[in-house]
């Protein structure tokens, strides 16, 4: 997948789900695109995630991100098929829903006034009461006192959806050069003209900076500085013989998804403002007491392993989609923090159509007024 020396329409600096999903949206469109990362494709945040596609599990009220979200997990029972016959690799999608269990009172109203605004909203979901969820999933804990159910809701491999979108970007005509590390952009007066790497320049007529918790470094070279900063989200993984759930199950600090093959993963820890992607006793301690408490027959599952990634946060929970403000010739696609894969087909499709001409959603624009020009 090394490059040759060509001029590209666009340059993705960032190999990870967004970038990727960006490089398959213009491949499909006929662009000439080349990904630059700076390790290996579907690391990082893209291969720690969870996968789950939650448009709904966080939705209290109407806003842009959640309509985003909506119309990012529709498109995935298509993409899903189309992926496949491309790149010949199954994301796995399971559509199988989600119960967001409460386990106080205060949780429990929550809960239940949420469901007749998801109604309204056009979302399928309704309240179990506790007596019903066991014999719906036997395996939950007595103390808990019901959950909303959100049948549409799934997960897909997150480190499969990232392959699969970059080997169908390279099966539609797109470059990937792996182990290549942008450290500045060629900049002649406002215009980018391409990025500058340890192994050479690579011209493009568009950049797009993609790079999740890492973009604000790079872009700093741009001479701006996003209001990002990195959270590393901890979690594990155990093996079972037969899940004890069907549903993946939403908890107040803790999630517990179940995958194929036997796998359930349980996530995720939060600590802001760091790039360390080590694992601490504490984080998954805390996690194992929290999966245990939710269903008590974990406590015999095999263990199997243990990460962290670190995803990229803004100040106003919203991603950024859109054009450098300054800069002609730059775009910037980061900051969507745990909903990366959820977001990411969505985000790929409206980059395009940016890089075509079309405006995007003012709420996702790069210069909102949470942006300010560095003085370097």
């Amino acid at each position: 997948m090394r490059t040759m020396n060509i001029h590209y329409d666009a340059i993705i600096v960032g190999g990870g789900v967004i970038g990727s999903s960006i490089a398959f949206h213009l491949s499909k469109r006929g662009k000439k695109v080349l990904i630059v990362e700076k390790n290996q494709l579907a690391t990082k945040a893209s291969s720690a995630a969870a996968g789950m596609l939650g448009a709904q599990t966080e939705l209290e009220k109407d806003s842009p991100l959640y309509r985003l979200a909506r119309k990012s997990r529709a498109m995935f029972p298509k993409l899903s098929q189309e992926l496949k016959e491309l790149s010949g690799i199954d994301i796995e999608l399971v559509q199988n829903g989600m119960v967001k269990v409460a386990e106080t009172d205060e949780e429990m109203s929550l809960l239940q006034s949420l469901v007749p605004l998801q109604q309204k909203l056009g979302e399928e979901a309704e309240w179990i009461p506790s007596e019903e969820l066991r014999t719906q999933e036997p395996a939950l804990s007595e103390h808990i006192k019901g959950a909303m159910s959100i049948p549409n809701d799934g997960n897909v491999s997150a480190p499969s959806l990232s392959k699969a979108f970059a080997h169908s970007a390279v099966a539609l005509g797109a470059d990937i050069q792996e182990y290549t590390e942008v450290y500045d952009f060629i900049k002649e007066e406002n215009k980018v003209k391409g990025v500058q790497t340890l192994a050479g320049r690579l011209y493009a007529d568009e950049t797009i900076v993609a790079g999740g918790a890492w973009s604000e470094q790079l872009l700093k070279q741009a001479g701006i500085q996003l209001n990002t900063y990195p959270v590393k989200g901890e979690c594990f993984s155990v093996k079972v013989e037969i899940s004890p759930i069907m549903r993946t199950v939403f908890a107040n600090g803790c999630y517990i998804v179940p995958k194929l093959g036997g796998r359930l993963v349980i996530g995720a820890t939060e600590k802001a403002n760091t790039f360390d992607e080590s694992v601490s006793l504490k984080g998954v301690s805390r996690l194992m007491e929290r999966a245990t408490k939710i269903i008590p027959e974990l406590e015999n599952a095999q263990w199997e392993k243990a990460w962290a990634g670190i995803r990229p946060q803004t100040e106003d929970g919203y991603p950024y989609l859109g054009r450098h403000p300054e800069w002609e010739g730059m775009s910037i696609a980061t900051g969507h923090y745990r909903n990366g894969i959820l977001l990411s087909p969505i985000s790929g499709w409206q980059m395009a159509e940016l890089l075509d001409g079309k405006e995007l959603d003012d709420h996702f624009r790069v210069e909102r007024n949470s942006i300010r020009e560095l003085r370097i």
